[in-house]
């Protein structure tokens, strides 16, 4: 439990440089909020946690074809359609367009493998 924490607080970091970098992808901060702006990016991380462990594998599954003929490209897809479901699930996210979806997909996924190996059991 403390390591998934540990990696929704990491995965908060990544989030901010996301909106940071990527002009398509906008977090309205929430400055009266429990935990003031920094709290929008959590809560927006442990969405992003939760459908990414509950509606990932079943995306990952069904897509498995297109993910063999295109040698994992359409992982990417699947990243974007996450990310996509996250923004609609909270009015804190907004993502602008496909490109922007697939860009921030793509900057989630090595942010959420670096947050899993730093959280990792040795």
């Amino acid at each position: 439990m403390i390591r998934f924490l540990l990696k929704v607080v990491l995965l908060a970091g990544v989030f901010y440089g996301v909106a940071y970098l990527l002009d398509g992808i906008e977090v309205i901060p929430n400055p009266d909020g429990p935990l003031g702006e920094p709290g929008t990016y959590l809560w927006i991380a442990l969405i992003f946690a939760v459908i990414n462990a509950v509606v990932g594998p079943i995306l990952r599954l069904l897509s498995l074809p297109f993910v063999l003929l295109t040698l994992g490209l359409f992982l990417l897809v699947v990243n974007a359609a996450l990310l996509g479901i996250t923004a609609a699930l909270t009015d804190r996210l907004q993502v602008d367009g496909f490109g922007a979806a697939v860009l921030g997909g793509l900057l989630l996924a090595v942010g959420g493998w670096i947050a899993d190996q730093l959280t990792e059991k040795r």
